[in-house]
């Protein structure tokens, strides 16, 4: 094969050109701009995501805030804001002097208005900002209030939650993707066989890791959850495509003297088993492209090209290294801590039928607890961060100290009569869990006209085209009951006006809940379709298909389904994740097996030696495989104190060794019982077929 000669004769350019471009790699990852924001993923056609964008637009407001201050009079506050107000990005502050003079008494305000921005021993302001929730102008603008206010300010709203987010995981990535690396570089040498090769695997599958996520600057910008896993899960992921070669090489170099022919062969091996082995992998990840939540897409796209780049990188840039410390790695061989699997083969395949029980047994549980987790995941982006956070404590103290869980925006036609805009709040206040619809109407009450305000007060929250108003709500986002809140909300918005916009992060998170409910079913069949036609053809088979998903289904339903019965909330993103994920990267431990069964039925070896062979054979790589992968995501599970990394990391770790323990137990067991069907369903054995019939006559 040209390739593989040409890989070995030119394995010293090929690991130099490798090296050179780890320069525009780090400069590509370095320059690629990080989303914090979950909300941004939504869809653009949502009238939720178009309100936010023509509030920023037309009105020259994006996010925006609540500004807590405790135990300061009201001069300093009044200061205070003035300062706010200078800090960049900062468009509006409404307080209680943006409607009257501070030497007016609070107290001679409106009762209903007064409490609305005071309690015994605090003041609320309203601070909205020119730029987008999630532009990096606004978080510098948030750590700015934060510098000139001091301890006593405390920022609320989703800019505070991301500007957290950002610093904690800033904080926190070095540490995990080090931890990844330490614990499967622990795991390698455990269970490989050279006490060098590690090390090697580890430098290769890094440069392939440097040159994903330096390409990932031709995507404009990939979420946080993206650049966290992505180099975790492509170490695990790939690990194995390593492993395939190099257990290749060692058994090439007991057949040629010469280390550069061993390595070709290898690679000619090689080369074919890991594409069909990442194929697989590939499907999975691209299902995620499927999702209208879009952040699925950005974590396919990024992992599916970690794959493919970490094949290539398997069969480039791995066989030049191998080649150039070829001496010192023949130095460190030693033999594998994994011990001789015949035995404990045999004893699967002896007692085969208790583990057939063992699988229709495990179904019911293992499904209804999966059936209940995706009903008890939370959508609240709050609950990712740990409680002592700024942003945690700040929503806290405008829960128990104001009575406001979640802020809704609303806008509405600016020529909308002040009559109608008072009936419309007035219907609105009624509403369970509508604290207090603040406006313009709600400022001046009905004894005031608007045209004796100045221009300066009616611009903070009114345009041309829309004027705006607030309504905070009792009713925590992502709850039930600021679901049926906003529901009504909008049916009454709608009847007064049809062309106004409910939104704000509770509506954008309940328009998250709708579009992800359905995301999970389309991406759950895509990659279930996707990796059954890929088996079909692997394997020619159409019966296969069906007992290897089923296995790792079974694994994915026992790892998604444990959290109920552990009394576990997830994140929301996890299990639509998890389970395309699961599925692609570990379905490959059922093909490496199914393909070894298959071959020693073609030769005519009975159906439990040809069980037991693929068995033994194919338990040292899985193990391998499983471990990595567990090692890999473990201790970042454990580490991470951002609850969407943790889990997921911890449903990988998990899945990671269900799946192992299934296919190993399990499909063994399936495949005994289904032999005859399998042979009749599978192209290429009717050798095995006809023993079938000469048995048949035998035993007649």
């Amino acid at each position: 094969m040209r390739f593989s000669k040409g890989v070995v004769k030119y394995h010293v350019p090929i690991l130099i050109i490798a090296l050179l471009l780890l320069i525009p790699s780090v400069i590509g990852m370095i320059a690629t701009r990080i989303n914090y924001d979950m909300l941004n993923y939504l869809p653009e056609d949502m009238e939720t995501v178009r309100g936010q964008n023509e509030l920023l637009e037309d009105f020259g407001k994006g996010a925006f805030s609540f500004v807590i201050l405790e135990d300061m009079s009201v001069p300093d506050v009044s200061e205070l804001k003035k300062k706010i107000e200078q800090v960049d990005h900062v468009e509006t502050v409404l307080w209680y002097d943006s409607i009257a003079d501070a030497s007016i008494p609070m107290e001679i305000l409106p009762d209903d208005i007064y409490d609305e921005f005071n309690t015994e021993n605090a003041t609320m302001m309203a601070v909205f900002f020119d730029t987008s929730t999630s532009s990096d102008l606004t978080m510098e603008a948030i750590r700015e209030i934060h510098h000139i206010a001091g301890k006593q300010c405390f920022v609320s709203g989703m800019s505070a939650l991301v500007t957290d987010l950002k610093d904690l995981c800033e904080k926190e990535e070095p540490i995990y993707v080090g931890i990844a690396v330490i614990l499967a570089c622990l795991a390698m040498i455990l269970f490989l066989d050279n006490w060098l090769i590690p090390f090697v695997f580890l430098a290769s599958i890094g440069m392939m890791i440097l040159t994903n996520l330096g390409t990932n600057f031709f995507l404009g910008e990939i979420s946080y959850i993206t650049k966290a896993l992505s180099a975790v899960l492509q170490l695990a992921v790939t690990m194995d495509y390593s492993i395939f070669l190099w257990h290749s090489y060692n058994e090439q170099r007991t057949k040629y003297d010469d280390s550069k022919e061993a390595m070709a062969a290898a690679i000619r091996e090689t080369l074919v088993s890991i594409v069909g082995s990442s194929i697989t992998t590939v499907a999975g990840f691209i299902a995620l492209c499927f999702m209208t939540f879009t952040m699925g897409r950005d974590l396919g796209i990024v992992m599916a090209k970690g794959v493919v780049l970490g094949v290539i990188g398997c069969v480039t840039v791995l066989p030049s290294l191998i080649l150039i410390f070829d001496k010192p790695l023949q130095k460190a061989q030693h033999k594998s801590l994994i011990p001789d699997m015949h035995g404990f083969s045999k004893g699967i395949v002896k007692i085969y039928p208790v583990f057939l029980i063992i699988f229709l047994l495990l179904i019911p549980p293992a499904y209804f607890g999966y059936s209940k987790t995706n009903d008890e995941v939370y959508f609240d982006l709050g609950k990712c961060l740990p409680d002592d956070m700024e942003y945690a404590i700040a929503n806290a103290k405008l829960s128990d100290e104001f009575d406001i869980a979640s802020t809704h925006m609303l806008l509405i036609n600016a020529d909308l009569a002040p009559k109608t805009v008072r009936s419309m709040t007035d219907e609105m206040e009624q509403v369970d869990g509508v604290k207090y619809v603040l406006g313009l109407e709600s400022i001046l009450g009905s004894s005031i006209p608007e045209d004796m305000l100045p221009d300066s007060l009616i611009s903070i929250l009114k345009s041309d085209k829309w004027e705006l108003l607030l309504i905070n709500s009792e009713y925590k986002v992502a709850s039930d009951e600021v679901g049926a809140q906003i529901d009504e909300l909008n049916a009454i918005l709608k009847k007064y006006d049809p062309n106004g916009m409910l939104i704000g992060e509770a509506p954008c998170t309940k328009d998250m809940i709708d579009t992800t409910s359905h995301d999970f079913k389309v991406v759950n069949a895509v990659s279930i379709v996707a990796i059954f036609l890929i088996i079909a053809i692997v394997e020619k088979s159409a019966l296969l298909p069906f007992i290897l998903i089923s296995v790792i289904e079974l694994a994915i339903f026992i790892n998604l389904g444990l959290p109920h019965y552990l009394g576990q909330s997830l994140p929301f993103i996890a299990p639509i994740c998890i389970s395309t994920i699961q599925l692609g990267a570990t379905v490959d431990y059922a093909i490496l097996m199914t393909t070894r069964y298959k071959t020693e039925r073609i030769r005519n070896v009975g159906k439990k030696d040809a069980v037991r062979i693929a068995l033994s054979t194919s338990i040292p790589s899985i193990l391998v495989s499983g471990t990595g992968l567990f090692a890999a995501t473990f201790g970042v599970a454990v580490y991470s104190d951002i609850d969407m990394i943790s889990s997921m990391c911890m449903l990988m770790a998990r899945g990671a060794i269900v799946s192992m323990l299934a296919v190993i137990l399990i499909l063994p067991a399936l495949l005994l019982l289904c032999d005859k069907a399998v042979c009749a369903a599978t192209i290429g054995m009717k050798t095995v077929k006809s023993n079938y019939k000469k048995q048949e006559v035998v035993q007649s």
